[in-house]
């Protein structure tokens, strides 16, 4: 396993365009895939008013959150990992959440009215070489 630079973990992670969410539900660990796009050193994901998360990103403080995407080929034992640890809030300035709508589009036919970014603490990745 090599680690990756954080520049190297950006560029891959914007690569793809699935990730799992990882966040806290009633005190237990919850998980959800959804689709994502990168905004800088911003993942940007949507969901629906009242979903989980949604409640916890829209706290005054946010809610502490990983963000984990991957490409992995496990016949050849190739591929990396990249997960993101840190706060979820909820875009509340409009003309962004306008922008990010347009930008992203759900691929779950829920009405994801809700625009959440996650703001990294750290950003970790590694690359399993066969």
């Amino acid at each position: 396993m090599i680690e990756l630079s954080s520049p190297e973990c950006w560029k891959l992670l914007a690569s793809v365009p699935v990730g799992r969410v990882v966040f806290s539900q009633r005190a237990m660990p919850a998980v959800r895939v959804v689709n994502h796009l990168v905004d800088g050193q911003l993942v940007v994901i949507r969901s629906h008013q009242g979903a989980a998360i949604t409640g916890g990103a829209g706290t005054g403080d946010g809610a502490v959150v990983c963000y984990e995407a991957d490409d992995l080929d496990p016949a050849r034992r190739t591929g990396w990992s990249v997960v993101v640890t840190g706060l979820a809030r909820l875009v509340r300035d409009t003309g962004a959440a306008e922008r990010y709508s347009r930008l992203l589009h759900s691929w779950d036919p829920a009405d994801m009215d809700q625009v959440i970014i996650i703001e990294p603490g750290t950003i970790t990745g590694r690359r399993l070489v066969g």
